[in-house]
């Protein structure tokens, strides 16, 4: 993977041009064969991170819609234990949410220790969905913007600064976070939404909204790479994944993931209580002599 780890990982002066939605460096069949072991290397360490007990791992998926996220994370965690991960689909913010700061929902999500958890959606969609429709920005009731008029001109770097904060603070408390943006081509794109249309049995994915954020692809375009120059940090860079081809997206995704856990040599097995690694022969003699 080193050798498209580099290529993958977004700096401070990312430009979304010259990051490809497709490579042919891997096969299809080459990265889903690839996928199976190291998924499986994946879930080794986890149950390894499980019984240490100090790091959690939050995964962090953004995309334009039909990017692939729902089946990438079906397959990348596809040979977990089921007590090790969890995942977090963000949609429209509930009233609930809505009577705190806008990161408290993600907050309360984060993973414990030991533990994976997925964002399906993050709190970036506060610094996306929200730029291309500013108005949501007047349902979080902040104090002094009553109008779209009324946020200040320098409210999202702002709130870029608040992201990274945030980012900070939970990685310097030992969880581990990796971002994910799946650069998806506006003509893949447009492939599949007419398969949800041409397929019945994925009709129930399509949305009418779904052709009307596309009209506004360039604007959605034009605030990623701006959000990914102000958030790709030395603690939690991001990483652009071409996604025109879901096998090679979720190999990418699952090989960085790896690549990232191999850096923790400190997660192992923890050791046993002295008094009980000292009584080990009795406690097996015990058992085996039971009647």
């Amino acid at each position: 993977m080193s050798k498209f780890q580099k290529q993958l990982k977004a700096g401070s002066k990312f430009q979304l041009k010259d990051f490809p939605t497709h490579i042919d460096k891997i096969s299809p069949e080459e990265a889903k064969k690839e996928l199976k072991q190291v998924r499986k290397d994946i879930a080794n360490i986890q149950e390894v991170m499980y019984a240490h007990n100090k790091y959690s791992v939050l995964i962090c998926l953004q995309g334009m819609d039909t990017a692939g996220k729902d089946s990438l994370i079906r397959e990348v965690f596809k040979d977990f234990n089921a007590r090790g991960v969890v995942v977090q689909s963000y949609k429209t913010p509930s009233f609930k949410e809505l009577q705190h700061d806008y990161l408290w929902r993600h907050y309360i999500a984060l993973p414990e220790r030991g533990k994976f958890t997925v964002f399906n959606r993050t709190h970036y969609e506060n610094v996306l969905v929200t730029r291309v429709h500013p108005e949501y920005i007047l349902l979080e009731n902040i104090p002094g913007l009553s109008n779209v008029k009324d946020i200040p001109k320098d409210f999202w770097k702002n709130r870029y600064q608040q992201i990274n904060n945030f980012e900070h603070h939970i990685c310097q408390n030992g969880t581990i976070l990796l971002k994910f943006y799946l650069h998806l081509s506006k003509s893949e794109q447009k492939s599949r939404l007419l398969r949800r249309l041409d397929k019945e049995d994925h009709n129930w994915k399509f949305s009418p909204g779904d052709l009307k954020e596309r009209k506004r692809w360039d604007e959605y375009m034009a605030y990623y790479q701006e959000t990914i120059q102000h958030t790709s940090k030395q603690q939690a860079p991001w990483y652009i994944i071409p996604a025109d081809n879901k096998e090679i997206c979720r190999y990418l995704v699952a090989q960085v993931i790896l690549e990232e856990l191999k850096k923790y040599k400190d997660i192992t097995y923890p050791d046993l209580p002295p008094d009980i690694e000292k009584h080990i022969e009795l406690y097996r003699k015990e058992l085996e002599n039971e009647k």
